[in-house]
C-alpha cells in the first residue's frame, strides 16, 4: 500500500506568523494562521483538513460495508466537524462529529444504522483518532 506525503512550513511566532502546507499530489494546499485556526479569519487549518479526511474516509468505508451487507448505496454524504479546545496549558482536538446521510434503496433502517456504527469503528481515519478523540455519529437514510 502506498505512503502519502504532505509538508508544512511555518514562519514567525504563533500569533503573528503564518504557514503553508501542500500534499504531494497537488490536490490540497494552502495557507493557515493563528486566526484561521483559533479565530474567525477566513482560511483553512489542520482541524478542517482532519475533518475532510475523516468525512472522505468514512464515506468510502461505509460504501464498502454496505455492499458487504448486501445493500447498494447510491449516494453517501458525510459532513464532519472537528473540535479543538483549550485543555490545561495547551490545545487538544477533543471531538469529531460525523453527520452522514445515505441514499440506499431498499435498505432497512436498523440494518443501515448497525453498519454505519460498525464503520465508525473500522474507518482508517476514525481508527487513527480513537482513544484520543470522541467520535460521534449521526447516520440516517435519505428516504426521498
Amino acid at each position: 500500500m502506498p505512503t502519502r506525503h504532505a509538508s508544512a512550513t511555518w514562519t514567525g511566532d504563533l500569533r503573528s506568523g503564518k504557514g503553508t502546507f501542500s500534499g504531494e499530489s497537488g490536490a490540497v494546499g494552502g495557507e493557515y494562521s493563528f486566526g484561521t485556526r483559533f479565530g474567525d479569519t477566513p482560511g483553512t487549518n489542520p482541524e478542517e483538513l482532519l475533518a475532510a479526511a475523516d468525512a472522505a474516509c468514512f464515506s468510502m468505508a461505509l460504501s464498502l460495508a454496505l455492499a458487504q451487507a448486501g445493500m447498494t448505496p447510491e449516494k453517501i454524504e458525510t459532513k464532519a466537524a472537528c473540535t479543538i479546545e483549550k485543555v490545561g496549558d495547551g490545545f487538544k482536538i477533543t471531538r469529531m462529529k460525523l453527520d452522514c446521510t445515505a441514499r440506499v434503496p431498499g435498505a432497512d433502517r436498523d440494518a443501515f444504522k448497525d453498519v454505519a456504527e460498525a464503520t465508525k469503528s473500522s474507518c482508517p481515519v476514525s481508527t487513527a483518532l480513537m482513544g484520543n478523540v470522541e467520535i460521534e455519529l449521526d447516520a440516517k437514510l435519505d428516504e426521498s
